[in-house]
């Protein structure tokens, strides 16, 4: 979520007095690549990899151009193609950007392995459309690629100023043999940046231009790191170079783009005097919500009715007032915004604005004051510490997305100075609702009793918290046939492919979300787990718990576990046999499995029978209860996750 709309600029402040003095073009505007380059040399140790990535030069240079100041962006890159699978990848040059933009050059061509050269120009640009998301792309269509190409390319954008922060990240799935990064401005400013995972740190030069400042990086031999191991947050592992902002020389400003600035100026905006009209209204809307003595019943109540009263759009136009909100049912993230904290005062409810980020794309570096930082919005209660998320219209209260938690973020409250109130910026950990919220409860039946070569088997299946997601709002969002289609997929999973005999569902839709667990009832034939050998019968138990992920790792790991949000599973079968039934193999139900991280238990797959009479009663419990665990400890993760896929090959053996 693009907060841009929110996020003061401050780029007059800062060019304002220099636009006379520092007026100059962009330094790279003559660049090209070389025209007689044909031949490239790759280190033994790449020889294997599917593709290299030859040079990668980025320039980027902030630069005044008559009364405006612009951005230019140079992008070139050489990567030799080494596989069949990189022909395939690369026989589409996608293009990062609309052809439509201000876009200065834009060239690209193939270098085969005899020397000769495949110019492609804009003839050669095609254009595909994602039907499902509705995207246009536009790309080079690269023809007579093979083993030993490379392919060249570089374009040149003019863009408005990114000053407030920017990340780029300079590591990725193939391994890079020289890689240089420019960063090119007038010399009365000064940026602040930092390097993250073994990055070079930039270095300053302000002699090689003139007027100009030049923070580069520069390294050789980057190695790749794979972004295919599971339960992982890839995106925060690579080296990664962030930028800002931070000072203008000649006036004295300085911390520009800071989170006191920036607390200060959304407060006001979010909160400013409302008119007669604005308070009936809010009035108005107020007395259609249910009241509680509870204050998370409160809040969800807030928060359902405003969701299903406005439709929120952050691309819609400004509304004048709250009231034109509240006519057009219609509402931007400015608006919305601003309706949720007029509706929390009155019902005179303490809350707190939190602005934060993705943390599988940018995670809060409380060290680095960056407005990249601020770009997803939660609402947070002190006096129950719970949040909700204002746009996302699936999500009630204590369920909120789940990438923005386990992160910190600005948390802006408000505090009286002087009679005049003012927002206050804090940096703060947020955390994710726990196991007891995501907490899945399967109660399942296999009765022997009528027929031992068909039993009937009956799943109970109560999802919750953010499980029930997946499932619970989609009564509310697609029609009668497409819902029961989903169920009907939903239920294979169980049923091993049978065909059900009922199905049926409890607490679906918005309405009971964060309330009440949705609920699937599956009942089905087990004559498909049942196979017959000589005198006994082999019953494949494990599968009534439906089809379990097991957990491949070829090669060293080498990320850290990240996982979505905790969440736990307990698991009850109840198996009935006829009288005069043994069953072997119960001893496979015993199963014990821990991950242990300073002498506590915090991922665990343990499961255990008794018999009592004809009766066989199993339990398993299975447990995630953190979302960070240390590379050290994936062996005993990797244990607790395969543990549920071995539960699923557990065979029984019955004799008469």
């Amino acid at each position: 979520m693009k907060n841009a709309s929110l996020k003061i600029t401050f780029l007059i402040l800062v060019i304002l007095n220099s636009v006379m003095v520092f007026a100059q073009d962009y330094s790279f505007k003559n660049y090209d690549w070389k025209e007689n380059e044909t031949t490239f040399n790759i280190p033994d140790q790449y020889k294997n990899e599917n593709e290299i990535i030859i040079s990668k030069n980025i320039k980027i240079e902030i630069a005044v151009v008559g009364n405006n100041v612009k951005q230019y962006y140079l992008y070139h890159e050489k990567t030799f193609i080494n596989s069949d699978d990189a022909i395939e990848r690369n026989n589409k040059i996608y293009i990062p950007f609309s052809l439509n933009e201000s876009v200065v050059e834009n060239k690209a061509r193939v270098i085969l392995k005899n020397g000769k050269i495949i110019s492609l120009d804009k003839n050669d640009i095609k254009e595909e459309i994602d039907e499902e998301k509705n995207i246009k792309y536009n790309y080079f269509a690269v023809t007579g690629l093979e083993k030993g190409a490379v392919i060249e390319r570089f374009y040149i954008l003019q863009e408005n100023p990114e000053l407030e922060g920017k990340t780029f990240k300079l590591q990725g799935q193939y391994p890079i043999l020289d890689l240089n990064f420019e960063l090119i401005f007038p010399k009365h400013l000064a940026f602040k940046t930092k390097s993250y995972n073994g990055l070079t740190n930039a270095k300053l030069d302000s002699e090689k231009l003139e007027g100009k400042s030049i923070l580069s990086i520069s390294e050789k031999d980057i190695t790749t790191l794979k972004n295919d191991e599971e339960y992982s947050n890839w995106d925060t592992q690579l080296k990664i170079f962030r930028y800002k902002l931070d000072e203008n020389l000649n006036n004295g400003s300085k911390n520009i783009y800071s989170y006191k600035k920036f607390a200060t100026n959304i407060y006001d905006r979010l909160n400013t005097e409302l008119d007669k009209k604005d308070l009936k209204s809010i009035d108005e809307l107020c007395s259609n919500i249910t009241k509680s003595n509870n204050l998370q019943e409160q809040i969800w109540n807030i928060e359902n009715k405003i969701k299903k009263t406005i439709s929120y759009n952050k691309y819609f136009d400004a509304k004048e007032s709250l009231s034109d909100i509240l006519k057009s049912k219609q509402a931007n993230e400015l608006d919305i915004l601003k309706l949720y904290i007029a509706v929390f005062k009155n019902f005179q409810i303490e809350n707190q604005i939190v602005f934060t980020s993705d943390r599988y794309k940018i995670p809060f570096d409380t060290d680095f004051e960056s407005y990249e930082n601020l770009e997803a919005i939660l609402f947070y209660f002190p006096n129950i510490k719970k949040y909700i998320t204002p746009t996302e219209n699936e999500f009630r209260i204590p369920l909120f997305p789940a990438y923005l938690a386990n992160n910190n973020g600005l948390f802006i409250k408000s505090k009286v100075f002087a009679g005049v109130a003012m927002g206050i910026g804090e940096i703060n950990f947020i955390e994710i609702p726990g196991s007891e919220i995501t907490h899945d409860v399967m109660e399942i039946t296999v009765d022997f009793a009528k027929d031992i070569e068909n039993p009937l088997i009956t799943n109970k299946i109560a999802f919750g918290g953010y499980a029930s997601l997946n499932l619970q709002p989609l009564k509310d969002f697609v029609s009668t046939d497409q819902f029961n289609d989903i169920l009907k997929n939903i239920a294979k999973n169980y049923t091993d492919e049978t065909e059900y005999k009922t199905l049926t569902t409890e607490n679906d839709g918005l309405d009971n979300i964060s309330k009440k667990p949705f609920t699937l009832t599956i009942s089905f034939d087990g004559k498909d787990m049942i196979q017959k050998a000589g005198e006994s019968y082999l019953f494949s138990v494990g599968k009534v718990i439906g089809k379990q992920m097991e957990l491949y790792q070829k090669g060293k790991r080498m990320l850290p576990i990240e996982i979505d949000y905790p969440h736990s599973y307990l698991r009850k079968i109840k198996i009935i046999v006829p009288k005069g039934i043994t069953v072997k193999n119960l001893d496979k139900f015993n199963m014990d499995f821990k991950t242990q991280i300073n002498g506590k238990s915090e991922a665990a797959f343990i499961s255990k029978y008794d018999k009592n009479g004809d009766e066989i009663n199993v339990e398993n419990s299975e447990f995630y209860n953190i979302i960070n665990y240390p590379l050290e400890k994936f062996d005993e993760y990797k244990n607790v996750i395969n543990a549920a896929s071995d539960f699923n090959k557990i065979v029984l053996i019955l004799n008469k």
